[in-house]
C-alpha cells in the first residue's frame, strides 16, 4: 500500500532518528549546553524494528539512520542489524564520522549501502570552532576508509559567509581527488541556524556561479524527488547543491521522519505529527491518513526546535 497524499506525492523515504544526543556541539545545530533525552525515553530496538516493518508494508522503501549522532547509541549495532533484515531499496546512515571507522566492517556485513558524513571544513582549527570539539583527522580517516570499502559516500557541507566559504574550491578539489560527492547545503532556519541566518546565509546559486568562474560544471540527471542539483566538474569531481531555502523542493518531497521517541512527522519544519509509540498495528492506516495532510506544499519559514531533536 503506497502512501500518496492529495497532491500526488508518494512518501517512501524515511529518516529514523536513533537519538537526539551527539558528541559534537556544532554551532548551527544546537547550543553548547544542550540537554538530551534520557535513554528510557527512546524507542527500543524492538519498537524501531516493528514500526519500520509496518511502514515498509505501507510503501516506505528507503531508510536512513540519523541522530543526533546515531553511532553513539549503545544499541546501534542491534538496531541496524534488525533493520538490515527488511528488504529496503536503500539503506543509509548519516553521521559526523567521529566513530565511523570502528563500525565500517559491521556496516558492510549487514548490507548498509550509503553513508553521508557531515563535514563543514577541511581545516583542523576551523573544525574545532564549528563543532566545538572533535578531531578532523579521525573524520577524514573514516571517510577514506569508507571509500576504500566501496560505500556510496556523500559529504554534507554547509558554507557560512565569512566563516568557511573560502573553502568552496578546496571541497571541489577534494571531491575530484577522492571520487566522493560533496553536497553543499544552504544554512536552514532550524534552531540556532535561525538566529543569525541573514548574516551567514549563502544561496546555492551564488556558490554555483563562483565555481563556474573556475571550472566547468556539467549538470547530471537526478530523480524527480531529489533534493539536490548535481554537477560533474571538469576536474572529475561530483558536486551537489541543496537549495532548501532559496529554491524549496516541497512540491516533490517524498520524506517522512520518525523521531527517537516515536513521533512520525511529515516535514522537517513542522512539529506536527502522529505518535506511533505503542500504537495498535490496526490503527496505523488511520494514523497515516491523519499524517498525510500535515505535509505542506510550500516552504515553512523556520522552526525553533534544534536539528538534533528533529533528526537530520
Amino acid at each position: 500500500m503506497a502512501l500518496v497524499d492529495a497532491h500526488g506525492r508518494r512518501l517512501h523515504k524515511l529518516r529514523i532518528q536513533l537519538t537526539d544526543a551527539c558528541n559534537y556541539r556544532c554551532v548551527y545545530c544546537m547550543p553548547e549546553d544542550m540537554r538530551f533525552q534520557s535513554p528510557q525515553a527512546l524507542l527500543t530496538p524492538s519498537e524501531i524494528e516493528n514500526l519500520s516493518l509496518a511502514l515498509h508494508a505501507h510503501g516506505v522503501d528507503e531508510i536512513r539512520l540519523t541522530g543526533g549522532e546515531p553511532l553513539i547509541r549503545p544499541e546501534f549495532p542491534d538496531i541496524a542489524a534488525r533493520l538490515a533484515k527488511i528488504p529496503w531499496r536503500g539503506f543509509g546512515l548519516t553521521t559526523n564520522g567521529h566513530y565511523l571507522s570502528r563500525h565500517l566492517d559491521f556496516l558492510a556485513d549487514i548490507g548498509l549501502t550509503s553513508i553521508n558524513i557531515s563535514l563543514d571544513t577541511l581545516r583542523p582549527d576551523r573544525f574545532a570552532k564549528v563543532t566545538r570539539r572533535g578531531n578532523l583527522a579521525l573524520v577524514l580517516d573514516a571517510i577514506l576508509a569508507a571509500r576504500a570499502r566501496n560505500f556510496t559516500l556523500k559529504i554534507n557541507c554547509i558554507l557560512f559567509k565569512g566563516v568557511n566559504d573560502d573553502e568552496l574550491s578546496d571541497f571541489a578539489q577534494f571531491s575530484a581527488e577522492h571520487g566522493i560527492e560533496v553536497r553543499f547545503l544552504e544554512l536552514m532556519k532550524v534552531g540556532p541556524g535561525h538566529w543569525n541566518h541573514a548574516e551567514r546565509f549563502i544561496a546555492a546559486a551564488d556558490l554555483i556561479d563562483r565555481l563556474k568562474s573556475e571550472m566547468d560544471l556539467i549538470p547530471l540527471p537526478v530523480p524527480n524527488d531529489a533534493t539536490a542539483f548535481v554537477f560533474r566538474t571538469s576536474g572529475g569531481g561530483r558536486l551537489g547543491f541543496i537549495a532548501s531555502e532559496s529554491q524549496p523542493f516541497c512540491g516533490a518531497c517524498s520524506r517522512l521522519r520518525l523521531t527517537a521517541t516515536g513521533q512520525l512527522r511529515a516535514c522537517l519544519f513542522s512539529e506536527a505529527g502522529v505518535d506511533l509509540r505503542g500504537c495498535d498495528p490496526l490503527d496505523l492506516p488511520e494514523l497515516l491518513q491523519t499524517l498525510l495532510p500535515m505535509k505542506p506544499t510550500h516552504r515553512l519559514d523556520h522552526i525553533h526546535q534544534p536539528m538534533n531533536q528533529i533528526g537530520g
